[in-house]
C-alpha cells in the first residue's frame, strides 16, 4: 500500500472530491460529511457543471460536469487528494480510469461506495490502482472516518458521526459499514473512543484486505486496541492471521464473528462477499482461527477473573460471542492490559424504555422482566413531556373497547357523537354535516362542505339499473329477500373496482400533493403550483406506461379518469362532477384537487399520452371533495392518513346502498319472479360429466 498508517488514508489536511455527487445518496452524505469535516473541494456529475451544492454552516461545493474540468479549474491548493466514487455499477470502472490519467501525481487514495460492481471490474481496479500507486477501498464501502481530526469519507457515523465517534484508542475494522456506527457507540460504554472506523466493504472481492489495514494500524500511535467484525466468506482472516503470526503484531484485538445463524439454514447476511466456499470460509471456521490465535477461550462474564488473567499472559486479544459482550469484553482487555479508559464510561448498555406502565401485570411478572423507566434523550424529552398529560404512553393503546368508544356515549338521557349532542345535531344540521362528525371525530370546518358533502352522497346514489351494485339489490329482490338484505347485497357488489377507486384516488392526492406546502385546499393561488405537479407526473406516467408495455405487463392507470358510459367524446365528461364544480363555480369556491384531475385529463391527451381527454368520473369527484374536507386534519395529524382514504369508499357506500334499496323496492313490485335467472340454454359446463 502507498500509504504507512492509518493517518495516511485519511486526516485533516486530505481534501476529496465526489463523483456522482448530485445523486440522491451522495448528495445527502457530502452535505452532512462537510457540515462535518469541511474537506470537500468539490464534486462532478454530468451534466450537472456549474452547479452548487449548499451546505449551512460550513463552505458550499461546487460541481463540475466532467472530473478532467475539476482538476484543471481548481487551483492548485484545492486540488483533491482523495476521491470518493459514488457512480452506478457500470460507470465506477469509467470513472476511476478518469481519475488516475487525470489526477495523477495528485490523487493517493479512492473509496469505492458503489455496491454490485462485478467481480470482473474490481479487479481492474485493483491492477490500475496498483500500476499508478494509488490506494483504493471498497468496493460496497460506507467510507472511513478519523475520529481525532475530524474527518470523514462516506456514510459512517450516520447524519450525526460525533455523537457515535468520540476520539479514542479504538479502531474499527468491519466488513459491515453499519456495524462501525454500532461498535462505536457500545464502546463507549466501557471509556473506550474510536481513533479510526473503517467499513472495508464486504464484495465477493475487497479491494483493501484486512492485513493491510491492520498493518497500518501497528504503526498507529493514537490506536491502542483493534476492534474487529467479521463475517463468512472469504479467505481474508485466513491472510490477516497469517501476516499477524509472522510479524508478531503488537497490539490486542477484539472480534466479533458474525453468521453462525446462516450455517443453519438458507440465511444470508445481505453481503456478496457473505457467501461460503469452503470449510475454512465459514464462520465457524473463522472463530477457531482467531480462538487458536488468541489461545484465550471466547469471553465468559461468569469466569471474567480467569479471562483477565489469560488476557494478561497471552495479550493478543480475545473473541466474544455476542455483539454486547464488546463492552465487558474491551474492559477486562484494558483491565489486563493497562490501558487506560479515553474517558469515564458514558451509559450502560442496557435497554432505556422511555415510556413504561405494566399496571398490574408488573406485579406479577419476575422483577428483572419488567424494566425501569429509562431517561429519554433531547430532543425527545420535551415532546414526550408536553403530551404525558395526555395519556400518551401511560398505557396500552389498543384496549377492550366492547363497552366503550371515543365516537359516540349515552349518559341515559343524551346520545353523543364525539362529544356532540345528538339532539343538537338533529335540531341544527344535517345528516350528511352528522355523518363526517361521525367518520372524521372533527366538525367539518367550512359551512358550505356540508353542501358539498350532501351532493356528493346524492351523486353516488345512482347511474343506472346496469350498474353492478343496482344489479346485487334486483337479484336480491328476485330471491325473495327482506329490505335490509337487498341493501347488504348492495353493499357486497362494491369493491375496489366499482366503488373503491375514490380509496386509489385519495391515496394519488396525498402522494402527489403531501409535500406541496398545500395548507388550505380552498386556496386559488394553490393553482400556480398544479402546472409543475401535473408535468411532473405525466412524466412518470409515460415512463411507467412505456416500461410496462415493453414488458408485456398491464400499467397502472390514473384512478378515476374515463368512465364505460361517459366516453364517447373528444373532450369527455360526467355529468355528476359537473354538478360538483358548477356548485363550486357557481359559488365562487376552488378545490385544487378537483382542478388537478380536470387539469391531468387534457394534459395526458395533449401529450400523447391518452387519445382523448377522459372524464373526472364521480369517483374522483367524491375523492376531491373528501379530501378537501380531510386535508387540514392530515396537515394537523388530527386524523390518520388510514381514515381520510377510507372516506370517498364510505361515501360512494353510504349513497349506493340506499339507491339499492330504491332499486329493490322498484324491482319487488315491478319485476318478474327469477327474471335475473340466465337461461339454461347459454350455461356452459366446462369440466367432465362424472356418471
Amino acid at each position: 500500500m502507498r500509504a504507512k498508517t492509518l493517518s495516511k488514508l485519511l486526516n485533516k489536511r486530505d481534501r476529496i472530491a465526489v463523483s456522482n455527487i448530485t445523486g440522491r445518496e451522495a448528495l445527502k452524505v457530502s452535505i452532512v460529511s462537510q457540515g462535518f469535516s469541511n474537506n470537500i473541494v468539490a464534486g462532478w456529475a454530468l451534466g450537472k457543471e456549474k452547479q452548487t451544492v449548499r451546505v449551512n454552516g460550513a463552505r458550499d461545493i461546487p460541481v463540475f460536469g466532467q472530473f478532467e474540468e475539476l482538476m484543471r479549474v481548481l487551483p492548485e491548493t484545492k486540488k483533491p487528494n482523495k476521491i470518493i466514487v459514488y457512480s452506478p455499477p457500470t460507470a465506477v470502472y469509467g470513472d476511476v480510469k478518469e481519475v488516475l490519467k487525470h489526477g495523477k501525481g495528485y490523487i493517493d487514495t479512492i473509496f469505492v461506495i458503489t455496491e454490485n460492481v462485478s467481480i470482473e471490474v474490481t479487479a481492474k481496479l485493483r491492477r490500475l490502482c496498483d500500476i499508478d500507486n494509488v490506494d483504493i477501498i471498497g468496493c460496497n464501502t460506507l467510507g472511513m472516518i478519523n475520529a481525532h481530526d475530524k474527518a470523514r469519507v462516506g456514510a459512517v457515523g450516520g447524519d450525526t458521526p460525533a455523537e457515535s465517534f468520540i476520539p479514542g484508542s479504538a479502531a474499527i475494522i468491519s466488513n459491515s459499514g453499519n456495524m462501525v456506527n454500532t461498535i462505536a457507540s457500545y464502546l463507549q460504554s466501557a471509556g473506550l473512543g474510536v481513533s479510526y472506523g473503517i467499513s472495508t466493504g464486504k464484495d465477493t472481492l475487497i479491494l483493501t484486505p484486512l492485513k493491510y489495514l491492520l498493518l497500518l494500524a501497528s504503526k498507529d500511535k493514537k490506536t491502542k486496541i483493534i476492534v474487529l467484525y467479521c463475517e463468512p466468506g472469504g479467505s481474508y482472516e485466513h491472510e490477516a492471521v497469517q501476516l499477524l503470526k509472522e510479524i508478531k503484531f503488537n497490539k490486542p484485538i477484539l472480534v466479533y464473528v458474525a453468521g453462525t445463524i446462516a450455517e443453519k439454514g438458507n440465511i444470508s447476511l445481505g453481503h456478496a462477499g457473505a457467501v461460503v466456499e469452503g470449510k475454512e470460509t465459514s464462520a465457524s471456521a473463522k472463530m477457531k482461527l482467531f480462538d487458536d490465535y488468541f489461545g484465550v477461550s471466547p469471553f465468559n462474564q461468569n469466569t471474567l477473573q480467569k479471562t483477565i488473567a489469560e488476557l494478561s499472559e497471552k495479550k493478543k486479544g480475545i473473541r466474544v460471542t455476542t455483539l454486547h459482550s464488546l463492552v465487558p469484553a474491551s474492559s477486562a482487555l484494558m483491565s489486563a492490559l493497562r490501558i487506560k479508559n479515553d474517558f469515564p464510561p458514558k451509559r450502560p448498555l442496557i435497554l432505556n424504555p422511555w415510556l413504561v406502565d405494566y399496571k398490574t401485570l408488573a406485579q406479577k411478572l419476575p422483577s428483572r422482566l419488567v424494566p425501569h423507566k429509562g431517561i429519554v434523550p433531547a430532543p425527545y424529552h420535551s415532546l414526550i413531556e408536553k403530551h404525558l398529560k395526555s395519556g400518551l404512553g401511560r398505557s396500552i393503546p389498543k384496549q377492550s373497547m366492547r363497552n366503550a368508544s371515543h365516537a359516540s356515549s349515552n349518559d341515559g338521557s343524551t346520545p353523543r357523537i364525539y362529544g356532540h349532542s345528538l339532539l343538537d345535531l338533529m335540531r341544527d344540521h344535517s345528516f350528511p354535516y352528522s355523518v363526517l362528525l361521525y367518520w372524521l371525530g372533527h366538525k367539518p370546518i367550512h359551512s358550505f362542505e356540508e353542501k358539498l358533502f350532501e351532493k356528493v352522497l346524492t351523486a353516488s346514489l345512482t347511474n343506472g339499473p346496469g350498474t353492478i351494485s343496482a344489479q346485487g339489490a334486483k337479484l336480491s329482490a328476485s330471491a325473495g329477500n327482506e329490505p335490509h338484505t337487498a341493501m347488504m347485497a348492495t353493499l357486497g357488489t362494491i369493491g375496489s373496482t366499482h366503488g373503491g377507486n375514490g380509496k386509489k384516488a385519495a391515496m394519488l392526492i396525498i402522494d402527489i400533493f403531501g409535500k406541496s406546502g398545500i395548507v388550505n385546499p380552498y386556496d386559488s393561488e394553490n393553482a400556480a403550483k398544479l402546472d409543475s405537479l401535473v408535468g411532473k407526473f405525466i412524466t412518470n406516467f409515460k415512463k411507467r406506461k412505456a416500461m410496462a408495455k415493453e414488458a408485456g405487463v398491464e400499467y397502472r392507470k390514473v384512478p378515476c379518469l374515463g368512465h364505460p358510459v361517459f366516453n364517447k367524446e373528444k373532450v369527455n365528461y360526467d355529468p355528476r362532477e359537473q354538478v360538483i364544480s358548477e356548485f363550486l363555480n357557481k359559488n365562487r369556491l376552488y378545490n385544487v384537487f378537483l382542478d388537478f384531475y380536470h387539469r391531468l385529463a387534457v394534459a395526458l391527451m395533449k401529450q400523447g399520452a391518452t387519445n382523448k381527454a377522459h372524464a373526472v368520473n364521480v369517483d374522483a369527484a367524491i375523492a376531491c371533495v373528501c379530501m378537501g374536507i380531510v386535508w387540514p386534519f392530515l396537515v394537523e395529524k388530527k386524523i390518520t392518513i388510514e381514515r381520510a382514504v377510507d372516506l370517498p369508499m364510505m361515501t360512494f357506500a353510504l349513497g349506493r346502498v340506499a339507491g339499492g334499496a330504491g332499486e329493490f323496492l322498484d324491482h319487488r313490485e315491478s319485476g318478474t319472479g327469477m327474471d335475473m335467472r340466465v337461461p339454461v340454454s347459454e350455461c356452459v359446463y366446462l369440466g367432465q360429466i362424472k356418471d
